[in-house]
């Protein structure tokens, strides 16, 4: 029997979700050179490792997950999440600027999701229209193309970082998001853009307030001048309780606010949230999707229409971490605790980064800028031919499109300099 004649029960879209995936195909090769002895170097992995290669763990986090009582572990949660969950994820997404944003009439509704990557998906099924592009950056996470696949939407993107630099808004194209954005929305009902900021991966870049405050004035005049097509901004924040400005969107939208800019009923700001790197939990995957708007009837009909597809996709997110995390940050104590254990992690995060930066730039290798985070990026025409240079050397990267992620979240800040020395070997 042929692989075709076997295999006709297949869909055709069924038969392009094919390959390994090369983060854990490059992690398995480190893991083999370990385990045969070489003194290799780990920097495939997304998640934080402590110095001694140990998944780094939240204590608060853990003690308050072996404290639930036993019907949070077995029971389910309702469709659209725990209430006391579901008024934390706003309070996570906004920070301080959430009841200042509240007073300024900002409504928020949000749904509990199984992970980040859930709330992701909520939004590529709800705001665009199948067959519709979605506008991403040019870097960006590889999952995203699966998300929008999945649900029948394509993608187009603009430059990561601006080929003419700005000093006005650094690290912003605002020239090419502005294009790709007025070609969007001439050619479709809806206009959706996913940001990854701050702590982008696979890089590490943050945008500073001027370039969030450019980019946020583009996309509300972009809405103000098409009344009658929908316009979704999607600020993915996996990482951003590990930044130096958390909540510098809810500061960047507070401001504009507060200046007087108008909200055009047009547009949406959502959040998606991953509890999986700031609270250590990646297994429990819990997450949200926060959705802002001035009309809180608008909220309202979004959350049902979250809840049903929620519960025709994974029925209800599970309840364990929407218990705990609830819980913990209700606990004033408590959540100091976690907040003392998540600044101690940003800092070995901190210190790694600057190791990194520091020997990149003695040894003239040209790395991405980076801020924050769990990554750093090395752009480079040929990443496979780069990583197997920098394998050669018992130092485990990830080649991607366009470049090689280097996992700071796992890499020792005294290994930083074999990393960058072999990178600099890889140039030739």
């Amino acid at each position: 029997m042929d692989e075709a004649s076997g295999l006709q029960f297949l869909s055709s879209h069924g038969r392009s979700r094919t390959g390994n995936d090369v983060i854990f195909a490059w992690l398995a090769r480190y893991q083999h050179a370990a385990a045969a002895g070489a003194d290799a170097v780990n920097g495939t992995v997304g998640a934080l490792l402590e110095d001694d290669g140990a998944l780094a763990i939240n204590a608060t986090v853990d003690a308050a997950l072996r404290e639930a009582p036993a019907v949070e572990f077995a029971a389910y949660a309702p469709l659209k999440g725990l209430p006391a969950y579901l008024d934390l994820a706003p309070s996570l997404a906004m920070g301080e600027h959430r009841s200042a944003l509240e007073d300024l009439g900002v409504h928020h509704m949000s749904t509990a999701t199984p992970g980040g990557s859930g709330a992701l998906f909520l939004a590529a099924s709800t705001f665009a229209e199948r067959g519709d592009t979605v506008l991403l950056r040019s870097r960006h996470w590889g999952p995203y193309q699966g998300f929008l696949r999945g649900v029948g939407l394509k993608s187009v993107t603009y430059p990561l970082l601006p080929e003419h630099p700005n000093q006005a808004t650094p690290f912003h194209d605002g020239v090419a998001f502005e294009s790709a954005l007025a070609e969007m929305v001439e050619q479709q009902s809806k206009a959706m853009v996913w940001l990854n900021d701050p702590a982008h991966n696979p890089t590490g870049l943050s945008l500073p307030e001027a370039s969030r405050a450019a980019l946020l004035r583009s996309f509300m005049e972009s809405a103000l001048r098409h009344e009658h097509v929908g316009h979704t901004l999607v600020l993915d924040a996996a990482y951003h309780l590990y930044a130096d400005e958390p909540h510098g969107w809810a500061s960047t939208l507070r401001e504009a606010l507060e200046e007087g800019w108008p909200w055009p009923e047009n547009l949406l700001i959502c959040v998606a949230l991953s509890m999986s790197k700031s609270h250590t939990a990646y297994g429990l995957r819990a997450g949200a999707l926060v959705c802002l708007h001035p009309d809180q009837a608008a909220l309202e009909t979004l959350r049902d229409i979250m809840g049903v597809t929620g519960r025709e996709t994974w029925s209800a997110a599970p309840r364990l971490a929407q218990y705990t995390l609830a819980h913990l940050h209700g606990d004033e104590r408590a959540g100091q605790a976690w907040a003392d254990e998540r600044d101690r992690l940003a800092a070995l995060l901190d210190q790694r980064r600057s190791a990194f930066v520091s020997a990149c730039e003695a040894l003239d290798v040209p790395i991405n800028p980076t801020h924050d985070g769990f990554f750093a990026w090395y752009e480079c025409d040929d990443p496979v031919a780069v990583a197997e240079h920098c394998a050669n050397q018992h130092v485990y990267l990830v080649p991607l499109s366009g470049g090689v992620r280097i996992g700071l979240c796992a890499i020792p800040e005294g290994s930083m300099r074999r990393v960058a020395e072999a990178l600099a070997g890889a140039r030739g």
